[in-house]
């Protein structure tokens, strides 16, 4: 039995006591059902290899963060993304930044399934986006030519496309418009996290993998939140910043626990390495993770 093994036995067995004494002196008093529980935990007699996987809890450009679902087998819905018709409403260098980062996601995600035209559109809708935030077209013509003229090497153009995001953050960063490249980058995590939530997370039949995906999006939470807040001199940055505050305070309602020896850190890529993780999540929980994530998708992609 693991160490947190033990700590769980140990810190559930007190509450079933008052529980159990508070029912029998008053036993005319409504006993609510026991919420459902999902658990992360790797059972000892699976068979599967034990190979470190790597979490990311730094800040990550929109492309870079489709790793949360690229290796889950996400199906294919185009009704999930954020179509380029709706480029024309984004008027307000808030809502294009935002949207900068959601269209990069969006791209990264059509790319998995290597739908040429659609790669085309996405790519086309960053570039203008961009240009209306007054980034330089330089950083972008390479990505669209590759795009439109050879579409044999998808993974090839990702790593264009993802060099561009890298550009257009530092140019943003140069010229101290760092909260800009802050709503970007929020926009891309929440537009990751609704596709996720939404298409392979299923509340009728969890799958461990995916939920473990759900709850470790607590880090780079925590690390988008720590970088805005040094922006409190706009006041969108401070609007969005105070609804990622109440997200996080969902995600405070559990822990995520490491085997003792397993956990790796590594500060210069800002990346955790373990076999595995323990969560112990309530499926109220992930429901209320799921529903305010699309509330706050659904704000940030309308005018």
């Amino acid at each position: 039995m693991t160490s947190y093994r033990r700590f769980f036995i140990i810190a559930l067995a007190l509450p079933a006591v008052i529980i159990f004494t508070a029912e029998c002196r008053h036993e005319k008093k409504e006993v609510k059902p026991p919420r459902k529980v999902f658990s992360t935990y790797r059972q000892a007699g699976e068979n599967k290899p034990a190979i470190k996987k790597e979490i990311f809890y730094g800040l990550l450009t929109p492309t870079e963060v489709t790793s949360i679902f690229n290796r889950l087998g996400v199906p294919h819905d185009d009704a999930i993304l954020n179509p380029p018709s709706n480029l024309d409403l984004y008027t307000s260098n808030a809502k294009a930044a935002i949207n900068l980062g959601v269209y990069g996601v969006d791209f990264g995600y059509v790319k998995m399934f290597g739908l040429g035209q659609q790669m085309i559109d996405y790519i086309l809708t960053v570039r203008e986006i961009s240009n209306r935030l007054g980034i330089p077209d330089k950083y972008l013509i390479e990505p669209v030519r590759k795009i439109e003229s050879n579409m044999s090497d998808p993974d090839t153009v990702m790593h264009l496309v993802n060099k561009a995001y890298y550009d257009i953050e530092n140019h943003l960063r140069a010229e101290g418009r760092e909260s800009t490249a802050g709503l970007m980058l929020m926009g891309g995590w929440v537009e990751a996290l609704y596709i996720t939530t939404r298409l392979l997370y299923n509340p009728d039949n969890p799958d461990r993998e995916v939920v473990e995906k759900i709850c470790h999006q607590k880090y780079t939470l925590t690390s988008l939140i720590s970088f805005m807040r040094n922006y409190y001199d706009d006041p969108v940055v401070v609007y969005y910043t105070k609804k990622l505050i109440y997200l996080r305070r969902i995600y405070d309602t559990f822990d995520i626990y490491f085997k003792p020896g397993d956990l790796e850190i590594d500060n210069q890529r800002k990346v955790l390495r373990a076999t595995g993780s323990k969560v112990d999540i309530s499926l109220e929980t992930l429901a209320r993770i799921r529903d305010y994530v699309a509330i706050l998708r659904t704000e940030m992609t309308n005018p």
